[in-house]
């Protein structure tokens, strides 16, 4: 019989999403029954079988205070919350995608904006990455947080450039954009919290051991 999170005395954080999918049929060839979730998608709390659905970006809060033990989401994810008191257990291997900086094809305006006026406008729904990016390569950077489609932002002039997630560059080819530097590979992983990672070091090991094998 299949076990669950919960018949390991854990309680896991899984993300909604993109990376569901994959995320139980990791649990699955894992030993780990998936089929509360996937009977009922909308359900977002399954505490009879130890699983919390959540958006990727709310499962470190979550594991960092202890409502979930461990946790899966994308390691963009854990960049940006990059002070959360959490464990980063492995590297999961799905989900890949990279972070770029990319601006509107021909010759690149974020550069001409650095050559002219010594600091370069980036929008991005990663503003800390972003910030670290640029601070890092000595570029100074004013950045401009946005929430919806930010390949719209350098098209209407709002700023020079981008940070951004992608997965193939088609929506930012389709956008009459090109990517102009690359920041980090992102792939789910395994997060854990610090307190749950001792108390329910066996069962937290078990879990590892099996993904790893």
């Amino acid at each position: 019989m299949a076990e669950t999170p919960a018949s390991l005395g854990l309680r896991l954080a899984v993300p909604r999403g993109a990376l569901l999918g994959e995320t139980l049929d990791l649990l699955d060839s894992i030993g780990i029954d998936s089929s509360a979730v996937r009977e009922n998608d909308r359900r977002l709390l399954f505490a009879d079988v130890g699983i919390i659905t959540m958006r990727p970006s709310d499962v470190p809060t979550y594991v960092e205070a202890g409502a979930a033990d461990v946790g899966i989401t994308g390691k963009d994810v854990l960049m940006e919350q990059a002070e959360r008191a959490i464990y980063e257990l492995a590297d999961l291997g799905y989900g890949r995608c990279t972070m770029v900086v990319a601006s509107q094809a021909g010759e690149d305006p974020a550069a001409d904006a650095l050559r002219r006026l010594g600091v370069v406008r980036i929008a991005t729904k990663y503003p800390r990455i972003a910030t670290r990016h640029f601070h890092e390569s000595g570029r100074q950077a004013e950045i401009v947080e946005v929430k919806g489609s930010v390949e719209l932002a350098p098209l209407t002039g709002l700023v020079d450039a981008i940070v951004d997630l992608t997965a193939t560059g088609t929506t930012l080819r389709e956008n009459g954009l090109v990517v102009r530097e690359q920041i980090a590979e992102c792939t789910a992983r395994l997060i854990a919290n610090p307190v749950a990672d001792k108390l329910r070091a066996r069962a937290i090991d078990t879990l590892v051991s099996r993904i790893s094998g």
